[in-house]
């Protein structure tokens, strides 16, 4: 069995045992839950997270409480993380990271109730603000850890390793909004990264895997990899800058 079928196998282990502790726990108030990310797709690699959102009519001390230990031993077997959603919360929640849940609309997976996102979407004005907010974000954090970590590569490691999440999340926000999305976060980066001015861009992308993979960076890699992932994140930014010009929704 390939790497990431072993993993899956493991994750939909300890998935099926929390969400066995979950409906013991919350009982009628579980609405709905549902897998999105990379976990959703079967591709879990070892530096992933495995995302969960638990849509719920209420969430109080005791529904809390009864569900802390299932939640620690998920989140240490496989790193589940998860978003506790009210089920009045969806529209807002939708509207305040449109983002994360443009991912979530292309890349889920209901595994228990009825889906709460089936039939919505997401104004093409506010992901691309919101994308344009996200790479501009990314770019000043990586200002940031490189003034403070910039001379220690294993902590570049762990920036270069960070990068990931809001690139590619942009880059498929992007790629939605200009009518052709990708399978995946990483796919839609690799496919927009053609495109970009500043290229070839190979060797950054390259860097975010292996980073990702193993943890580490050949050395003195570091730096220079930073730096060209701050200027891809600016070119991505751009590309969101243009779509809202061209379609008049400054």
């Amino acid at each position: 069995m390939s790497r990431d079928g072993s993993m899956t196998e493991m994750v939909r282990k300890h998935l099926d045992e929390f969400l066995g502790a979950a409906r013991a726990a919350l009982g009628g108030d579980l609405l709905a839950a549902v897998l999105y990310g990379s976990a959703a797709e079967g591709r879990i690699r070892p530096a992933s997270d495995v995302n969960l959102i638990l849509v719920l009519k209420r969430f109080d001390r005791t529904l809390a409480d009864g569900l802390r230990e299932a939640c620690s031993l998920a989140h240490a077997a496989v790193r589940l993380e998860i978003m506790f959603l009210l089920e009045a919360e969806v529209p807002a929640a939708m509207e305040a990271f449109p983002v994360k849940f443009a991912d979530v609309l292309v890349r889920r997976q209901v595994i228990f109730g009825r889906d709460p996102f089936e039939g919505r979407c997401i104004p093409p004005a506010l992901l691309a603000r919101h994308a344009r907010q996200v790479l501009l974000n990314l770019r000043l954090r990586l200002r940031a850890s490189y003034a403070l970590a910039g001379a220690r590569e294993e902590q570049l490691a762990a920036v270069v390793a960070g990068v990931a999440g809001p690139l590619r999340s942009g880059a498929a926000a992007l790629c939605c909004l200009e009518g052709r999305p990708a399978a995946s976060p990483r796919e839609s980066l690799r496919r927009l990264a053609s495109g970009l001015p500043g290229g070839p861009w190979d060797e950054a992308l390259a860097g975010i895997s292996e980073a990702r993979e193993r943890e580490s960076l050949p050395p003195g890699a570091g730096p220079r990899l930073v730096f060209r992932l701050m200027e891809l994140a600016e070119a991505l930014q751009a590309r969101a800058e243009e779509f809202l010009a061209r379609e008049n929704l400054r």
